[in-house]
């Protein structure tokens, strides 16, 4: 027998929008802003500075690097001062600079001042993010867990558009124009999401609590985790989990550094086999794959476990990855393009949701920042491989996935799928007011 907290509290029920779909599409509208486009443009642009602005190899890498470091200090900015994430107006902010970096990209040829817009266009994207997803987890916990899923959405809605973009744009303009485009793009795209709502502010110590407990819960819901006790445990000690949560933070951290080469430098990759537009329709591809893949990957945990979940995401990641550098070819490179946009966004949820139901202290802070590290150290990893082209960098790329995916497959080893939930509120087998025996688990 399950069991699993209901919604916490009703009492922000008055300040939910009469439509979740509207703060739904706010929100991916400023995932689209932050992460689709002013993240990952960069990967279409890249071959056109490679051939338009005299830029090496080795310095696209930097600039790549640059971004990551600045995302993770946006990251670190979020956990450190957590009011932020309430704040309106940093949301605003971080949407004005980031697509001001991205017009100011086109102003210079100077590689030091490009270094530093990537380097705040990360720091930006990051608040953006941890803004938007705060905004989602608070508001919109009283609805069905699929929302935030299309929400996540917007990272490949902004991928796809701007990728669209840097396509029709390149037959007639130059490097120049495509940032000035991108930009244009963020800047429409942050009027879309200019009044969403950020996370609530709780007024009093037991509306913090509720909220914490609340945002556990959805964390929970919006991946459909199993929250399930066990009758023959001893509820007094926290369950120990330590050696699933090592296996889980190396294959994370691997993915983040394999993810992000691919990430980074398929487009030139396929556009170096393949000279003309194929790079960039592909990229438009990895795009419309992710929109719907976080919903979907959610769906498929109801059948099964999250740990069986990463290793298929990873495997089926790798392949992708590898394709453009092993085969070659239009058909290798459209698949590729599936594969990779399918599987990246949902990997991240999948690892996540795995966190969280280990119980693990501070699990989302670990992973997201051995994440973050690997991010910024896959760029510098294949750095030395670019004088000879980006196949090898792919290959690096796959097989450091194909490592993460061992990981995984060493967290199935006795992963404690029914575990004790030991909650401050109450005892297991007495739910608190706000909870309700409920119905049988499900995946977060």
């Amino acid at each position: 027998m399950s069991v699993r907290p209901l919604h916490a509290s009703r009492a922000g029920s008055a300040g939910v929008p009469p439509s979740p779909w509207r703060h739904v599409a706010q929100a991916a509208a400023a995932l689209a802003a932050g992460m689709g486009v002013g993240r990952f443009v960069y990967t279409p642009i890249l071959p056109l500075m490679h051939a338009g602005a005299g830029l090496s190899a080795g310095a696209g890498a930097n600039l790549a690097t640059a971004n990551y470091i600045g995302y993770l200090l946006g990251a670190l900015v979020g956990i450190l001062a957590p009011a932020l994430v309430r704040s309106r107006a940093l949301l605003r902010i971080s949407l004005v600079v980031l697509t001001g970096t991205l017009a100011a990209m086109a102003a210079t040829h100077d590689t030091a001042v490009w270094f530093v817009l990537r380097l705040l266009a990360g720091v930006a994207s990051a608040l953006i993010f941890v803004i938007a997803v705060s905004s989602l987890l608070s508001h919109l916990r009283e609805y069905p867990a699929h929302l935030p899923g299309w929400a996540f959405g917007g990272v490949g809605a902004g991928i796809a558009l701007s990728g669209l973009l840097v396509l029709v744009l390149r037959p007639v303009a130059d490097w120049r124009a495509a940032w000035w485009a991108s930009a244009a793009l963020a800047a429409v795209l942050a009027v879309a999401s200019w009044n969403l709502r950020p996370e609530a502010r709780p007024t009093t110590a037991q509306a913090t609590q509720a909220t914490q407990a609340t945002q556990a819960i959805q964390v929970d819901q919006a991946n459909e985790a199993t929250t399930v006790t066990a009758t023959a445990a001893d509820s007094s000690h926290a369950p120990r989990t330590h050696r699933w949560f090592t296996a889980l933070f190396a294959s994370y951290t691997l993915e983040g550094i394999g993810y992000i080469i691919a990430g980074t430098f398929l487009v030139a990759a396929i556009e170096q086999s393949s000279p003309g537009p194929l790079g960039g329709g592909a990229w438009v591809l990895v795009g419309l794959a992710a929109v719907p893949s976080s919903a979907l990957w959610a769906r498929l945990g109801r059948r099964w476990s999250r740990p069986d979940l990463l290793l298929a995401a990873l495997v089926v990641q790798a392949v992708g990855i590898a394709l453009p550098a092993l085969i070659g070819g239009a058909p290798a490179a459209l698949v590729s393009a599936v594969l990779f946009g399918a599987t990246f966004i949902g990997v991240s949820t999948l690892a996540l949701a795995t966190g969280a139901h280990l119980e693990f202290p501070r699990s989302v802070a670990l992973l997201t920042a051995g994440y973050s590290v690997g991010q910024i150290l896959g760029p510098l990893v294949v750095a030395p491989l670019l004088h000879h082209g980006y196949q090898r960098a792919l290959v690096l790329a796959a097989s450091v996935v194909l490592v993460a995916a061992v990981a995984a497959a060493v967290l199935r080893i006795g992963f404690p799928h029914h575990m004790v939930v030991v909650r401050a509120t109450a005892p297991v087998r007495q739910p608190a007011p706000t909870e309700s025996a409920a119905d049988a688990g499900s995946h977060r």
